[in-house]
């Protein structure tokens, strides 16, 4: 019963594990990575060149206002058209 408990030279399962998972890179980890700088690649070129756009390209030009809209308008405003 004694010899039952006595582990000797027997390496527990959790420290065998952290002898072979120093040989290289995880997997998983490397993947996360890859992707994670992917999207942060993409997300800062975005930016980029909405800032770019802001400043390089003319402000858009407004849609002209039919007469009748403006008539329209005007009479919600309480001021008469002219020629009425």
């Amino acid at each position: 019963m004694a010899d039952e408990f006595e582990f000797g030279d027997k390496i527990p399962p959790s420290f065998d594990r952290m002898k072979a998972g120093s040989q290289g890179f995880n997997p998983g980890l490397v993947v996360l990575l890859v992707i994670g700088g992917l999207l942060l690649t993409f997300l800062i070129g975005n930016y980029a060149l909405y800032v770019y756009a802001q400043k390089a390209l003319p402000p858009r030009k407004k849609k002209p206002i039919s007469k009748k809209k403006m008539k329209k308008e005007r009479l919600k405003q309480g001021v008469s058209a002219p020629g009425e």
